[in-house]
Formats: structure tokens, C-alpha cells, sequence
């Protein structure tokens, strides 16, 4: 059995300039085919963070609206071939990602909620060598990390996002939907309770 570890939710980050330098598709082609096994396993096909999960190449530091797309048809042709693991759905009640963390970099993944409007699990692979760059997300972040960001939809709670980390290197976040207003619940559209 596999044990879980809650991580916690990070809402306040103090790099604004992060992802400020996107990936390009020309770019990504030339980092990838230098062959480094890391960089393969990490942005390589079906992977969460690969630029080419959804079929067309999409900048992950990009907010990508992932629960207005069915996960089973988006990723058919990663699923019939064995290539992914990564999962989501929706219920009722909640928003559900899973998804396997890649290599040994499961110790600093990271879950970030920007502004409310959108969620990132982001990780360090390689360690930032430049001294006059604080922040290796404000640069060619790929070179040193990897990013996949997502819009909340709107009715996501995201003040309770649950994120956890199971020894199998898998994360699932959890996010619950909004319930319905007092208003809604009492039957009174003119704001006063009943």
C-alpha cells in the first residue's frame, strides 16, 4: 500500500516576473533532442509537464483550461499506447488531477494558487547556477524545472485545494466545487433571510 503526503498549497509567491519567458515549440524541439535522459522523462510524451500532452504543442507555464476538456478524449492515442498516466475528471462535488511526478524530483514539487484563477504544480530538476538570477522560474525555467499551470474554473473553490504526493511518485489534487449561495439554499432572490 502506497502512503500519502499532503502538500501544502502555496498562495502567496513573491517572483512576479515567473514564467515571463515562454517556451517555443522551436525551442522545446532543440532541448529535447539533446537526449538527456532527465529531460526526456520530464517533458517527454505523456508526461504531465510535456508541452505535446494535448496533442499540439502548448507552453505549460501557459494556464491551460484543463476541465473544459474531457481527459479520455484528449489523451485517446497516449492511453491506447500505454504512454500516460495522467488523469482528470470531475464530479458533483470536486475537480480531480492525477498524475505521476517524473524521475527523483518528487521531494520539491510544489502547488501554487496564483490570483485564485489558476492552480501550478511546478518542481526544480536541476540546481540554478547563475548568481544574478534569483528565481529560476523568471528565466528559460525549462532548463531548470518544469511547470504545468491550470485555469480554476470558476466555480473552484481553491481556497481548499488538497494536493498529495503517494510513494508511487503520483500527485492528486483535489478541488472542491463552490456550494450553492445562502440565497440559493433558503429560496430568496432579494438578498434578506428568511
Amino acid at each position: 500500500m502506497s502512503s500519502l503526503r499532503q502538500l501544502s498549497i502555496k498562495t502567496e509567491d513573491h517572483a512576479p516576473q515567473k514564467w515571463s519567458v515562454s517556451l517555443k515549440e522551436d525551442v522545446f524541439k532543440r532541448f529535447i533532442s539533446q537526449g538527456s535522459p532527465f529531460v526526456v522523462r520530464i517533458f517527454g510524451e505523456g508526461s504531465l509537464f510535456s508541452p505535446l500532452l494535448f496533442g499540439k504543442f502548448f507552453d505549460p507555464s501557459d494556464a491551460f483550461p484543463l476541465w473544459e476538456f474531457e481527459s479520455g478524449i484528449l489523451l485517446l492515442s497516449l492511453r491506447s499506447s500505454g504512454k500516460t498516466s495522467v488523469d482528470w475528471f470531475q464530479s458533483d462535488h470536486e475537480y480531480v488531477l492525477k498524475a505521476e511526478i517524473p524521475g527523483a524530483w518528487e521531494n520539491n514539487v510544489q502547488v501554487y494558487v496564483d490570483n485564485g484563477k489558476v492552480v501550478e504544480i511546478t518542481g526544480q530538476w536541476r540546481q540554478h547556477r547563475e548568481l544574478n538570477v534569483k528565481d529560476w522560474r523568471c528565466g528559460n525555467w525549462w532548463e531548470y524545472g518544469y511547470v504545468r499551470r491550470l485555469e480554476l474554473p470558476e466555480d473552484a473553490d481553491w481556497k481548499n485545494i488538497e494536493a498529495r504526493l503517494n510513494s508511487e511518485k503520483n500527485i492528486e489534487l483535489r478541488i472542491p466545487k463552490k456550494g450553492p449561495s445562502c440565497e440559493e439554499k433558503n429560496g430568496s432572490s432579494n438578498g434578506e433571510r428568511n
